[in-house]
């Protein structure tokens, strides 16, 4: 049976998966209109895919680490763990940091939230986002607090197994967005 940390971070993984599908759908049909006759900056000429695409794979590469945090849990590895959690939170923090450079230099090429749509929905999809990955390190950062202070003493740990579930989720998420704002640039 499912306990209830992990039930409840999967029907949240679940209203969230709405969500974002939601505003990648609107993402994908206001491009379609401003594209037929819109002004202003697009993804093509504001948009660098491949610094993305690196930062991109910091993101990408914390889910191999919260994974391992994971099983360093079950091995009951407090050292592992902790470390491993470290490493999740400095290879988020690249990202975000990344995303933050990119919306700077948008913004300095006048690509903002009002200026057409593409901002709109671009600044609307990405920021939410990396809100989602905020709140993801604010999280992991007290699970590694919880960690250094003794806690998560026996092998399973439905904390631990929450927070691996929603990282891989807004991996996930990232995939998709990076796939359908970005890759489509090069395409």
């Amino acid at each position: 049976m499912t306990d209830k940390n992990k039930l409840g971070i999967i029907l949240f993984i679940g209203s969230e998966t709405v969500f974002f599908a939601l505003l990648i759908l609107a993402y994908l049909y206001f491009q379609g209109l401003a594209a037929s006759g819109g002004s202003g900056p697009t993804a093509a000429s504001s948009l660098d895919p491949l610094t993305t695409g690196l930062f991109s794979l910091f993101l990408f590469a914390s889910s191999f680490t919260i994974w391992q945090a994971d099983k360093s849990q079950a091995r009951q590895n407090r050292a592992r763990l902790q470390l491993w959690l470290l490493a999740t939170i400095i290879l988020g923090v690249i990202f975000l940091a990344g995303q933050g450079l990119e919306w700077r230099n948008l913004i300095r090429q006048s690509t903002t939230i009002s200026r057409n749509l593409f901002g709109t929905t671009f600044f609307t999809l990405t920021g939410f986002h990396g809100f989602h990955v905020l709140v993801g390190l604010v999280a992991l950062a007290i699970v590694l607090g919880l960690a250094r202070a003794g806690d998560f003493k026996e092998g399973h740990s439905s904390a631990i197994e929450s927070i691996s579930l929603y990282w891989h989720f807004v991996d996930v998420v990232w995939v998709v967005i990076f796939t359908v704002v970005y890759v489509r640039v090069l395409l």
